[in-house]
């Protein structure tokens, strides 16, 4: 057995996503690279811990969980968190957005300008716009606006995001089409804070970087990793935390890797070209079973 290694995520870089593992190494992915590895014989997943600290008891989580955190860890991340409103004094400048994952899937948010954005791939944006500028508190009014305004959503579930990346408009202009309407409604209300600039519509298209142009629909996702499993599979196509792999198994289909499923495993490299982790099939995909193995 080679040495085992433990994933600290995908991390979205200028040259493209990047997997990166605890101690600071990084492996840069590309289009066309295997990605293969296996979980210990035997290992436990255990917590991550929690703002850089490693968990005193190193709880073990659910595979299926995403957080990869125990309760305790979670509630002291979430003690200091912008997205958990925990923060109200940051003097940072702040950016309003209105991201686009899919038809009728538009959700408005914010980033710290500095981050750039940086939290679009992050969370798989097709294409985004940004709406405004400037404090956090206004950028989070604004935020309360458009919600309350337009019905925009604050958050859309990464199974809704990977269910619809197939069959997306072919053209940036399609793609923009519905975050430019919604742009327009959106600068036009009243009782913006006034602190808060507007910026004008620039769509901004993320489907180069993502790698999903002509990528073959996906067959499903993989739901947990589990102790002896293996992942192996081409690297197609990454969006926000997810890697779309081309497989032998399942007739050769592509299958979603969710990569914060693979945080507080310890893996190793494998030399076997196979999935022998738990898949759950996409609605529509009716050659496969479910609980596909």
């Amino acid at each position: 057995m080679g040495q085992a290694w433990k994933c600290s995520g995908l991390r979205w870089a200028a040259e493209g996503p990047v997997l990166v593992w605890d101690g600071g190494r990084v492996s840069p992915l590309s289009w066309g690279k295997r990605v293969a590895f296996g979980v210990v014989e035997g290992g436990v997943r255990t917590c991550v811990g929690a703002r850089g600290h490693p968990c005193p008891v190193r709880a073990g989580v659910p595979g299926r969980s995403t957080g990869v955190r125990c309760e305790e860890c979670a509630r002291l991340d979430r003690a200091h968190s912008v997205a958990a409103d925990t923060i109200a004094d940051d003097p940072r400048t702040y950016r309003v957005y209105l991201a686009w994952f899919g038809p009728g899937m538009v959700k408005v948010g914010i980033t710290a300008q500095e981050r750039g954005p940086a939290r679009l791939l992050e969370q798989g944006a097709v294409c985004f716009s940004w709406l405004g500028t400037g404090p956090l508190m206004a950028s989070r009014r604004t935020e309360e606006l458009l919600r309350a305004a337009l019905g925009v959503a604050d958050r859309i579930p990464y199974a809704a995001k990977r269910a619809v990346r197939s069959a997306l408009p072919p053209t940036g202009e399609e793609r923009a089409a519905e975050i430019a309407e919604l742009h327009a409604r959106a600068v036009a209300l009243g009782g913006w804070p006034e602190s808060l600039a507007r910026e004008p519509f620039q769509a901004v298209d993320h489907v180069r970087a993502f790698g999903l142009g002509g990528v073959p629909p996906a067959v499903g996702e993989v739901a947990e990793l589990v102790a002896g499993g293996v992942v192996s599979g081409e690297l197609l196509a990454a969006a926000g935390p997810d890697l779309h792999l081309g497989t032998d198994a399942f007739g050769g289909g592509t299958v979603v890797l969710d990569t914060r499923l693979m945080r507080g495993w310890e893996l190793v490299p494998v030399a076997d070209n196979q999935v022998s982790v738990p898949v759950r099939e996409f609605k529509g995909a009716g050659h496969l079973q479910d609980g596909l193995f």
